[in-house]
């Protein structure tokens, strides 16, 4: 059985569209869509029909190549919109075995206890640690004999205003989205192996426009952030600093940026305003440039991890990914920034038949999103349709039959059931047999009047 995935990430300086095909375990990208971003600025959508134009290029163009016409899209959420908390849960097993009703009744209820506000909607809530009785290192407590369960979530949210803004756009495309997944998250899905994962990783993706952090660990995101700088604002220095314009400043930066060390060559380049006459710059004014900006970005990065407070679980270091990242010199600079902790520059996971250009760092938010389509999201976690998603789960089925929908958060237990607890006949209260319906009726009347 096969299945087709459409993935769409809309940053700030481009629009980039990917069908993929999944078949048993082998994922194929068979088309691919780029088109230049309009009405995005840091990542956020600020002309809705200018944004929906962007998109219908990039999804032509993929579907095109592709020769099919997948109607439902997973798309990235940038960072900019965000808002994150962490929160916990915890419930009784009645029936002593851990079942995926028990694991969708916990993170409901770390959930609940989060206190969302109201004008802010769930886009991932993300467990990071289970706990079984007394038992706090547990991988997958599912079938696993206990009494109670308790779990610690990571619970990411944007804006509702934020949300429907994207969706309109995406819907002027002529398309429907079928999840929503922060770019970060998706980033590390493409860039991270498994020892990553467990030995605790942060994942910067350094864009257009912005910086997306996230902090892995125990197989699941437990901080994440965002800067509104990206390698454009290097553009934009040397434009200023050169007095050149931004379409020369981005090629100076594309051939010179070099963090290595400064040169001392000189280049000719054109004057803003006067197209017929250039001067001369020096390669060590441009080298200061670009130093400048990035050293001050890994410094603004650096600060974030130390306020995270996970810097000590950080077994794999940093990786680095995105656009920003094919400055000669970066690895360097950032390992020296960040304490000389490791440092690593990635580019996404291969995929079968994937074009060369794909391999580029400034798609790893694209080909997470593949992913996440295929199945490879943190086990358990409830999505932005608020569903829960958990292994061997097909992610986007149709039926929809294998799917645990969360429609309300648990409210907190009655009197009635706390009494009912402590008498230690709790599974009956849930399920009273019709023997004894009518009494166990006459006798929470009497609570109730009792309390």
């Amino acid at each position: 059985m096969s299945k087709t995935i459409l993935a769409l990430d809309i940053g700030s300086t481009k629009v980039a569209a990917a069908i993929a095909q999944q078949k048993d375990d082998e994922l194929t990208i068979i088309g691919t869509g780029i088109s230049k971003a309009q009405g995005v600025r840091k990542g956020v959508i600020t002309h809705i029909d200018r944004a929906a134009k962007a998109i219908k290029k990039a999804y032509e163009d993929a579907k095109r190549i592709a020769g099919v016409s997948p109607k439902k899209a997973i798309v990235a959420l940038s960072g900019a919109y965000i808002q994150s908390t962490n929160s916990s849960g915890i419930v009784n097993i009645p029936n002593k075995e851990i079942s995926i009703d028990e694991l969708n009744r916990v993170m409901q209820t770390a959930l609940y206890n989060a206190n969302i506000p109201h004008e802010y909607e769930v886009v991932h809530v993300l467990p990071y640690k289970f706990k079984v009785d007394n038992q706090d290192t547990i991988d997958d407590p599912l079938g696993m004999n206990a009494s109670r369960l308790e779990v610690d979530t990571h619970i990411i949210t944007a804006p509702k205003s934020s949300l429907f803004n994207l969706t309109k756009a995406v819907k002027q495309a002529g398309i429907e989205i079928e999840n929503i997944v922060l770019s970060g998250y998706a980033s590390a899905l493409a860039v991270l192996n498994e020892d990553e994962k467990e030995l605790g990783a942060c994942i910067i993706d350094m864009g257009g426009s912005t910086c997306n952090l996230v902090i892995y660990n125990g197989k699941s995101i437990v901080y994440n952030d965002f800067l509104a700088v990206g390698s454009m604002h290097i553009t934009n220095d040397l434009s200023m600093a050169l007095h050149t314009p931004l379409s020369i400043a981005e090629e100076i930066k594309i051939y010179y940026g070099d963090l290595t060390e400064p040169k001392s060559d000189y280049i000719e380049i054109p004057i803003i305003g006067d197209e017929e006459n250039s001067h001369q710059v020096s390669l060590e004014i441009v080298y200061n440039v670009i130093y400048a900006r990035v050293e001050e970005t890994l410094m603004i990065l650096a600060k974030s991890i130390e306020q995270s407070k996970l810097r000590e679980s950080l077994g794999a270091g940093v990786i680095l990914t995105g656009g920003m990242t094919k400055l000669e010199g970066l690895r360097e600079l950032a390992s020296a920034i960040f304490d000389h902790m490791p440092v690593r520059i990635a580019k996404p996971k291969n995929l079968s038949s994937l074009h060369a250009s794909l391999e580029d760092p400034s798609y790893s938010t694209l080909i997470g999103l593949i992913h996440y389509g295929s199945g490879a999201f943190t086990p358990y976690e409830i999505d932005s349709n608020q569903r829960l998603r958990y292994k061997n789960e097909q992610a986007f089925s149709d039926s929809g039959k294998d799917k645990i929908d969360i429609l309300t958060p648990l409210p907190p237990p009655t009197k009635e059931e706390e009494i009912m607890k402590e008498l230690g006949n709790i599974e009956s209260f849930k399920e009273p047999a019709s023997s004894t319906r009518d009494s166990v009726s006459k006798f929470l009347r009497w609570l109730r009047e009792l309390f």
